[in-house]
């Protein structure tokens, strides 16, 4: 789930009396982000890609503070086009180093182009960036079945393994712990508590439309 302090809190009942996973807080874009995207099954190719940037950019951070920053980061990496990143070059790199609305970190900037090359590489290799990541969790997304966040892992085999054979493909900032966060964000696992109105509702969605 989003890295951060509030990882650990249970469940929350909210003033619209719906029971949440607790790490969002009462943050109103927390929890909007948590009600409308977290969790859901993700099959896009350059989706899969952004968040997958995002969540090495919030290595050392909480998630909070990239989403604070996702608009910010979408206009700078102009919306995360793979094709376009894999040929920036050294002064597009100096540029973004000095964008004040994003996270100005040099080995997360200079990533994101060997990342969108190893994206390039998976596509002419396998057709598809995301039946690529998918098949690690077998085509579907995995159903947990939490009572309390304490029993959520923060890594898997399958975030393991996909860190794995990312790495081979040039990616960096994908260790397992940020694979898995990943892999919660867009649905490879459902790690919604079972307590949570979301469980059920993202249950409903383990079948890609």
């Amino acid at each position: 789930m989003p890295a951060g302090p509030e990882d650990k809190r249970t469940s929350l009942i909210h003033d619209d009396g719906k029971c949440r996973c607790g790490w969002p807080g009462h943050d109103p874009l927390y929890v909007q982000y948590h009600d409308t995207e977290w969790g859901v099954p993700e099959w896009d190719d350059r989706a899969l890609f952004e968040k997958l940037i995002l969540d090495g950019f919030q290595a050392g951070l909480s998630w909070i503070t990239i989403l604070r920053k996702r608009d910010n980061f979408r206009r700078a990496f102009d919306g995360f086009e793979p094709e376009k990143i894999a040929r920036y070059d050294r002064r597009k790199l100096d540029r973004l180093m000095q964008d004040e609305g994003i996270v100005r970190n040099r080995a997360k900037i200079d990533g994101s182009v060997l990342n969108a090359r190893g994206w390039l590489a998976i596509q002419e290799q396998h057709g598809s960036f995301s039946e690529y990541l998918w098949d690690f969790v077998g085509g579907k997304p995995k159903q947990n079945t939490w009572t309390h966040l304490r029993e959520v892992p923060v890594e898997s085999p399958e975030s393991q393994a996909m860190s794995k054979a990312l790495k081979k493909q040039g990616f960096t900032f994908v260790g397992p712990t940020i694979v898995y966060a990943f892999m919660q964000a867009v649905g490879m696992v459902n790690d919604h508590t079972t307590d949570c109105f979301r469980h059920g509702q993202v249950k409903k969605l383990k079948r890609r439309a």
